[in-house]
């Protein structure tokens, strides 16, 4: 076991910044190696302040540097980056955050540079003042955004772009959804408090609680009889805006990792399949459907080839959770920013689109289709939606209003932050025709 909690950490952001692996991944093999679970949390929290602040202190390294550390070193470049988070974001104190680094070097095989990491980190600590505004000069590195995507939300954001960017670079609120199957809400949030975990109940959203700060899910209560599943507020109203009616037949067309599936089936008794394209996240899904003491119809599938799996028989409720740029949840998922890129967009774009067309076939008159993206890029979103309502004459947008987020086009955008809620996008579609 590595017991150097930076190097583990360094390691993986490294994995995560230069070699594309995702965050979620990395972790998953970089915590078990830490024994300590205070150790693990903390080595989590590195990593995602290393991955969230990666444009802006890799670029402070450069200023430093004059010319980047060879490839070979990349274990130890995510160590400095990870250092300078720390005296920046973290508020570790400069001393401990300077002396773990340098023992991190040493951890990491790197002995030879100790003296490299000290002296690096003590020169930014002598010459912040002068170095910051430098970094500000650089779009990236002020707002922490690939230039793509700083673009795309100026164009598509201007009033709310420095709401956006500041949302985007602050650490998430972990969320619980409570399962009202097993548990109130009101006696779940007195549960957490015998066991001393600070937390409050979202002011509108009925089976949200915001925890006061992270912690591995073993310590909630019940949480292996099923009492909750964590999930950001935003996602939890897909199942809300779903309404799916009992005994209905619904289809979750994009189901990993299996919240929203969980949740419809939270919400009351329906006839539901649930599909994904990749057989290897479907694991997943089953043992969040057995935590929590559910069941429903689970299927490795592709709901852009309906002739392969559909029955004939008509849905009254599609899920169309879309594939999408994941720009809307950037503080939850910092590694987006460093693996996204534009060239990915028109793919993505088309394939929401193709699925739209071949799911709208299976959904009965009178029924409804909810199109959600974690997307704030109107076109995934309100533009996607325009195009297959001008292409459909059958289709017809229903309001939503929500207390956050406003309506863009047919459909409700929530941006990151908004009442402390990942940035959302939902449109509910209805055929038209009886049913």
């Amino acid at each position: 076991m590595n017991t150097d909690t930076r190097a583990v950490a360094a390691r993986a952001l490294a994995q995560v910044a230069l070699s594309g692996h995702s965050l979620r991944e990395a972790l998953a093999l970089a915590l078990p190696t830490l024994t300590d679970a205070r150790e693990r949390a903390f080595a989590s929290t590195l990593v995602h302040a290393g991955a969230r602040g990666w444009l802006r202190w890799n670029a402070a390294l450069l200023l430093l540097l004059h010319k980047p550390l060879p490839r070979r070193l990349g274990d130890l470049q995510a160590l400095l980056v990870l250092g300078l988070a720390q005296l920046e974001d973290l508020g570790v104190p400069a001393h401990a955050a300077v002396a773990a680094s340098v023992e991190g070097a040493a951890a990491l095989g790197h002995g030879a540079q100790r003296g490299l990491v000290n002296a690096l980190l003590r020169r930014w600590l002598r010459e912040r003042d002068a170095l910051l505004p430098q970094l500000d000069a650089n779009a990236e590195a002020r707002t922490r955004l690939p230039g793509w995507l700083l673009d795309a939300l100026a164009r598509d954001w201007p009033d709310a772009l420095d709401a956006i960017v500041a949302a985007g670079n602050r650490e998430a609120p972990p969320m619980l959804r409570v399962n009202l199957r097993r548990v109130h809400r009101a006696d779940y949030l007195a549960r957490l408090a015998e066991a001393g975990i600070g937390a409050h109940a979202h002011p509108w959203i009925e089976t949200a609680i915001v925890l006061e700060r992270s912690l591995e899910v073993g310590r909630l209560p019940d949480w292996g009889a099923g009492a909750c599943a964590v999930q950001d507020g935003a996602a939890q109203l897909a199942a809300l805006l779903l309404d799916a009616p009992p005994g209905a037949r619904v289809l979750d067309a994009c189901a990993a990792p299996g919240g929203k599936t969980c949740h419809i089936l939270e919400r009351g008794a329906v006839a539901l399949t649930a599909l994904d394209v990749d057989a290897r996240r479907l694991p997943r899904v089953r043992e969040n459907l057995d935590r929590l003491g559910l069941a429903c119809d689970l299927r490795a599938a592709d709901a852009l080839q309906p002739t392969a799996w559909w029955d004939g028989q008509p849905y009254a409720r599609i899920l169309l959770d879309a594939p999408c740029s994941a720009s809307g949840v950037l503080r939850r998922q910092p590694d987006v920013r460093l693996h996204r890129r534009a060239s990915d967009l028109p793919a993505l774009l088309a394939r929401q689109r193709a699925l739209l067309d071949a799911l709208w076939p299976l959904l009965a008159p009178g029924g409804v289709l909810l199109y959600a993206t974690c997307s704030i890029l109107r076109a995934e979103n309100a533009v996607q939606i325009a195009g297959f309502l001008d292409a459909h004459a059958d289709a017809q947008a229903q309001p939503i209003t929500l207390p956050a987020g406003r309506g863009d086009g047919a459909g409700w955008q929530l941006l990151p932050g908004e009442d402390a809620l990942d940035g959302m996008f939902y449109a509910r579609i209805g055929k038209r025709g009886s049913g």
